[in-house]
């Protein structure tokens, strides 16, 4: 018989170190079993958090923007989402088609680039507390969710809610292990992240239950000490703003003295406590917390937000503090996505800062040991051809700056004059804006000296009609402090019935002047053509309380875009997927696809026979000259499987 060395070892040992050696072989494997599938990454936010799925903006992001955040060595993107807005409301809270649309290029981008995607429910207001109640749009929305994605890859997480609070641990709890039982009804595949009550923190995971589910992965978030990650921050009661330059670690001789304002309250005692709570040490013992609760549970830990608030912070005391933490982080084993990529907690130099290939803050990255791409000046050059700012979406190097009153959907589908949706901008208050700002700013001298103009398509509905309204540009303001964003400005009546073509010369729009700070200066004829910062339709000579449908949005050369007679037809049997115009057509049908993915398309006698076949992305005009009059059917397909057939008419 061969004797095990253990056994003799194990026989000869007391029952302590028995233990001892029992705890050194197990804990490695005790831990191994606590991984989640991925390690680190970013939040992607104020893309999907919108007000409604018709306010999307859509071409913020895209798959260049997934590639890029995984060659930094991330391999999880979290996606806050407004998920309950999403929906038509009560009492179904039926998701929008045109969400789940959008939603479906992301899912689809991150299962091409490899990296996984976590959809956060992220409908929560910081100043309201969590009502029980939300457990009837929470099973509901997830359920459809789960419905929909069940069949997509092992890289889709599912987030039950960000940050409840003002909730008691119990009921939070129960609510949650129904959601849970729910999107199992349905999906038992996907993994679900649950959290705890009071805004995720990790001094509640403890009172989480036990569920029994074997495919969830517990989150919590760290923002501590909490004096020095949110100073500036503007949404605190009362408002952090006049706290700025904190140290990290706490530094006596360079500790700011508290404002006057501050006493009374509890930040005062945050203020009091900082010496202690500014440490490296007093982040470890917090964490430890998060830590011990995987141990103790032995289930897998992610902390899904952590991060320094950046216009009040000192670059290098921010930089500090991601090294502590992240490193805290990755010895103990626990996965994290910092909040945010871009914003003002994110990635780049600051808030307002954009560019992958020039923006990056390199110290951050070192510290947070992510690779370090090349990075080169930003040239902003003289644009010399026109191009789109509205086209189905807003065009990507512009934001949505669009404000205040009134109601605005980027994605109306009632007949648009292009494509498959235009703007429908509803009730506005006078000055109220659609707008557009440029990032970078644009120079767009070239195009004013030879005769671009802006071009575009709009529609009066309902109301008074008869309605007028600004079209402008602003340039940036400097930091010349007798310099203003100054205004060039055309007023058009956008007339009545149906859509109406307008072709606006650069050289025709006026200087008017700028209004700044609440004070109105009078034109000096100083509009800078060469620094666009925005582009803006206005609700400047007084409100509406109808409707203006705006669409094709461009800066052309070209005077030649016509007024569609409603020929057109929409693809898609359940989701639109594109449009197709004129039916019937003569010599060319044109089809614009709502999202960027590659089609096959193919034309079909009436008996099915293939006659012609090409591929498309985005808008194709596919000239069929070579073919007789009559009907043929339009199939069109999707590596995927996916395909629809329609039937079209050649005169």
């Amino acid at each position: 018989m061969i004797i095990n060395p253990f056994i003799i070892l194990f026989m000869k040992t007391s029952t302590r170190y028995l233990l001892a050696i029992c705890l050194a072989f197990s804990l490695p494997f005790m831990i191994l079993g606590q991984q989640t599938p991925f390690s680190r990454g970013v939040n992607i936010t104020n893309w999907f958090q919108a007000g409604n799925a018709y306010q999307i903006r859509f071409s913020a992001y895209g798959k260049s923007d997934f590639e890029d955040i995984k060659s930094l060595g991330c391999d999880v993107i979290r996606l806050p989402i407004n998920l309950h807005n999403m929906t038509q409301g009560a009492p179904d809270y039926t998701l929008e088609p045109v969400f789940f649309t959008f939603l479906d290029s992301a899912v689809s981008w991150a299962e091409e680039v490899g990296i996984h995607l976590i959809l956060d429910n992220h409908t929560f207001d910081p100043a309201v507390n969590t009502d029980p109640a939300v457990e009837d749009v929470l099973t509901k929305t997830w359920v459809q969710m789960a419905t929909h994605y069940k069949d997509r890859s092992n890289l889709i997480y599912y987030e039950v809610l960000n940050e409840p609070h003002g909730i008691s641990d119990a009921i939070w709890g129960a609510i949650q292990g129904r959601v849970i039982d729910a999107i199992r009804t349905v999906d038992t595949t996907h993994t679900i992240i649950v959290g705890p009550a009071s805004w995720n923190s990790y001094n509640n995971l403890q009172y989480l239950p036990n569920y029994t589910d074997e495919k969830l992965i517990y989150t919590f978030h760290f923002y501590d000490p909490f004096l020095f990650t949110h100073q500036g921050a503007s949404w605190t009661d009362p408002s952090f703003e006049p706290l700025a330059n904190l140290p990290f670690p706490y530094d006596a001789n360079s500790m700011p003295p508290m404002p006057s304002v501050y006493n009374g309250t509890w930040i005062a005692n945050l203020y009091n406590n900082y010496s202690s709570d500014g440490t490296g040490a007093k982040m470890k013992e917090l964490l430890d917390i998060a830590v011990n609760f995987r141990n103790t549970r032995n289930v897998p830990v992610f902390c899904g937000e952590f991060g320094v608030f950046i216009p009040n912070s000192n670059q290098d005391d921010r930089i500090r503090w991601y090294d502590t933490l992240h490193t805290h982080l990755d010895a103990a084993g626990i996965s994290w996505t910092m909040w945010d990529y871009r914003g003002g907690f994110g990635l780049f130099k600051d808030e307002f800062s954009s560019f992958f290939d020039h923006d990056l803050n390199i110290p951050l990255l070192n510290a947070l040991n992510f690779n370090v791409p090349p990075q080169s000046p930003l040239v902003i050059e003289a644009d010399t051809a026109g191009f789109f700012i509205y086209r189905d979406f807003i065009e990507q190097g512009l934001w949505d700056v669009s404000g205040p009153g009134g109601r605005l959907s980027f994605y109306d589908q009632n007949n648009p004059n292009y494509g498959a949706y235009h703007i429908q901008w509803e009730n506005a208050n006078q000055y109220s804006t659609v707008g557009f700002d440029y990032r970078p700013d644009k120079d767009l001298t070239s195009l004013e000296v030879n005769d671009y103009a802006v071009d575009f398509f709009a529609r009066p509905e309902g109301g008074a009609l008869n309605y007028r309204m600004d079209v402008r540009f602003l340039d940036t303001k400097t930091s010349d402090p007798s310099d203003h964003p100054w205004r060039m400005v055309s007023t058009v009546d956008v007339g009545n019935g149906g859509w109406k073509h307008f072709h606006l010369p650069l050289k025709d729009f006026n200087d008017v002047g700028s209004w700044d700070n609440g004070q109105w200066y009078t034109s000096q004829g100083l509009f800078d053509w060469m620094a666009v910062d925005r582009f803006e339709f206005v609700a400047e000579p007084s409100a509406f309380n109808g409707k203006i449908s705006i669409d094709h949005v461009q800066i052309t050369n070209l005077d030649t875009a016509m007024v569609k007679a409603p020929s057109s037809i929409v693809i898609g049997s359940e989701n639109p997927l594109a449009i197709a115009y004129p039916n019937p057509f003569q010599h060319t049908i044109q089809l614009r696809f709502i999202n960027q993915e590659l089609w096959k398309l193919e034309l079909l006698d009436l008996r099915g026979a293939l006659l012609k076949e090409t591929e498309a992305r985005g808008e194709i005009a596919w000239e069929l000259n070579d073919v007789q009059s009559g009907f043929y059917v339009l199939r069109i397909s999707h590596s995927s499987g996916h395909h629809e057939m329609i039937k079209i008419q050649k005169l």
